[in-house]
């Protein structure tokens, strides 16, 4: 009698189950629909990407986006690479406002280390079951970088200038993830280090996607940082520029919030801040209807989101 009422128990557990897997797969449907064959670029890097589980369950929700019929680009930056390269050569680094200061010899070990993390990328997005092909700014003008002579940051920082798209169209025509380090090569012919932010905003920008996602080992945009229930689950330009002129939106943040706005100034049509570190960030973000993180949008007022701050 028991044996039998536990096997109807875990019958009864299994079907409700399958029910919510269910009604996750009907709740995703319209959303397929919505981005399929639309661009999405993805920006992932910091502490997170040196995770194991971390990046597996990140490379998992490209693959999947890739298979569900979307364009998924992703561009990673790998700052604990390329700190562990320093800390080895016995060179010390800093940071000026989110920018690395490099040097000539800074610069080497920075394209060596992500060269290094773009090919383990690559090998791991195939283990899982999608192709995927490495990708350097420096290579096929993808990003050429503007020439700098900024003593601060000794010279070798940039952003990008232009982007060409021509490698990165064949491969999304043919539904191959490209995955993107971020260094540039100048008109000098130097090589630059390209913050992935602003790497991955102009890219977005480039090949007209529909959305920007950053990556980040934060919730989003909170109003008290320390406070992840005073998250900001969407917000205007207008909304982000104020909180930036008011100090709401402050240091680390800052890069990641600027690249939104300019990925929106140019085509992109939203733009999302949300947490590497929640299993499967991307797909609740995406394929959900309440969504995770910080989404930014085109319109251009304030909201009721930042009134009063």
């Amino acid at each position: 009698m028991l044996t039998t009422l536990h096997n109807n128990l875990n019958k009864e557990l299994k079907m409700e189950s399958a029910i919510k897997k269910s009604e996750v797969l009907i709740e995703a449907l319209p959303y397929i629909k919505k981005f399929f064959k639309k661009n999405i670029v993805i920006k992932f890097g910091g502490s997170a990407i040196g995770d194991p589980d971390i990046r597996k369950q990140v490379l998992q929700d490209i693959v999947f986006m890739n298979f569900a019929g979307m364009n998924p680009v992703l561009v990673h930056g790998g700052g604990p690479n390329i700190n562990e390269k320093l800390e080895k050569m016995g060179k010390t680094f800093k940071f000026i406002n989110g920018k690395r200061v490099t040097d000539l010899e800074t610069m080497k070990v920075v394209d060596e280390a992500l060269s290094e993390l773009n090919a383990q990328l690559v090998a791991e997005t195939k283990k899982i079951g999608a192709e995927a092909f490495g990708l350097s700014g420096k290579e096929n003008k993808l990003l050429q970088a503007k020439v700098v002579n900024d003593a601060e940051t000794k010279g070798y920082v940039s952003v990008p200038k232009t982007v060409d798209t021509t490698i990165l169209d064949t491969l999304l025509e043919t539904s191959i993830i490209p995955i993107i380090s971020p260094v540039g090569r100048g008109e000098d012919g130097n090589l630059y280090n390209i913050n992935a932010d602003d790497a991955a905003a102009h890219i977005a920008g480039a090949i007209k996607a529909e959305k920007l996602i950053l990556l980040t080992n934060v919730e989003g945009v909170m109003k008290d940082k320390d406070d992840p229930k005073s998250l900001f689950d969407s917000l205007s330009l207008d909304d982000v520029k104020h909180l930036i002129d008011v100090k709401v939106i402050a240091g680390g943040m800052i890069p990641k919030v600027s690249a939104c706005i300019t990925a929106l100034e140019g085509k992109v049509k939203k733009a999302h801040i949300i947490n590497a570190k929640i299993p499967h960030a991307m797909l609740l973000e995406i394929f959900t209807d309440k969504g995770i993180g910080t989404e930014i949008v085109k319109n251009g007022k304030r909201t009721q989101a930042t009134e009063g701050i």
